[in-house]
């Protein structure tokens, strides 16, 4: 496919201005969620959403995926969930003249956006069978493989600091996550807003669809093609070897994985926000949602009071 041209671009930035205004009719702030969450989906890749309860996670992904068109589904991750309770299971029918039959009966797996709430609630065996969709794009159950509609992405959600009755996503799992977006509490000014909106109004307002699947995946192929520079990508590198050389305040570093990770959710941010090439910008602002899920700190950085973002920054400033 050819290069993405400067008219594309303004019509890409267009379509993502309209989307944004879409959104905003029924989500108040949290811009740069939507713009992370947008990133991830340029990125044809998965995404984990860390915030405490009632910050409209649920509600933004769902109005995202009528913008688009696409099919939504929900899982609300429990310690009793089975994998085919996701997945599907078959299931035994009578036809007509009593001849019985067995016929697959999809899970909420088959779907484009899937919405898996507190994923670590669930049984690593669960979780296991969300990987394979993750990854794969696929699902297996018996002896037979089904592929998932393209395009096809995992939002996941956990609480930061509800620990009772959950099980610790493993590092190989966190890792297949693109990005690991913090959701913060509104300011004063927006949630007055959320107040007026919701206490107001019985339903969310409705918004138009004008994207489709084609054009979306159209769009992951054109954020691919976002030039960057070979000094930035060396930075890009740079970057993620210092968390495996920094023994002092990081303990285990982010992979190969990574580097192609925040190359690519670079370019689709210079995309996303109507440029035609990545700029350091782009890199300094995907590094924390890439890298904060991929290091893990050391007991003199913990014992300090560090957060992972803090490590990220002082690791740019030696850029």
């Amino acid at each position: 496919m050819p290069a993405v041209h400067l008219q594309q671009v303004h019509n890409i930035k267009n379509m993502f201005t309209n989307l944004r205004t879409e959104i905003g009719k029924v989500i108040v702030g949290q811009d740069e969620v939507v713009n992370q969450i947008l990133v991830a989906i340029m990125c044809d890749a998965n995404a984990l959403l860390e915030s405490y309860p009632g910050l409209g996670k649920t509600l933004m992904i769902k109005t995202l995926s009528e913008i688009m068109d696409l099919k939504f589904a929900r899982i609300q991750s429990t310690p009793d969930l089975m994998p085919s309770d996701i997945t599907g299971t078959y299931i035994l029918e009578e036809k007509k003249g009593g001849e019985k039959q067995f016929r697959f009966q999809q899970g909420p797996l088959f779907a484009n956006i899937v919405l898996t709430d507190e994923i670590n609630r669930a049984t690593p065996k669960t979780q296991s069978a969300l990987l394979e969709a993750m990854q794969e794009k696929q699902v297996t159950v018996g002896n037979t493989t089904f592929k998932l509609d393209l395009p096809f992405f995992v939002l996941a959600t956990q609480n930061p600091i509800d620990q009772e009755g959950t099980y610790p996503l493993p590092e190989a799992q966190t890792d297949r996550f693109l990005l690991k977006i913090k959701v913060d509490y509104p300011s004063e000014k927006d949630e007055l807003e959320i107040v007026d909106k919701y206490a107001t109004h019985t339903a969310p307002p409705k918004v138009k669809k004008f994207m489709s699947k084609d054009s979306l995946l159209n769009l992951q192929k054109y954020a691919r093609q976002v030039p960057i520079s070979e000094d930035l990508r060396k930075k890009v590198v740079s970057l993620v070897n210092k968390t495996r050389s920094d023994k002092d305040l990081i303990e285990y570093g982010a992979s190969p994985r990574a580097s192609i990770g925040l190359v690519l959710a670079s370019k689709a941010h210079a995309l996303v926000n109507g440029r035609t090439y990545v700029s350091m910008d782009d890199v300094k602002k995907m590094s924390y949602p890439v890298l904060r899920h991929r290091i893990i700190l050391s007991f003199k950085a913990e014992r300090e009071g560090r957060t992972t973002d803090d490590v990220i920054t002082q690791l740019l400033q030696k850029l």
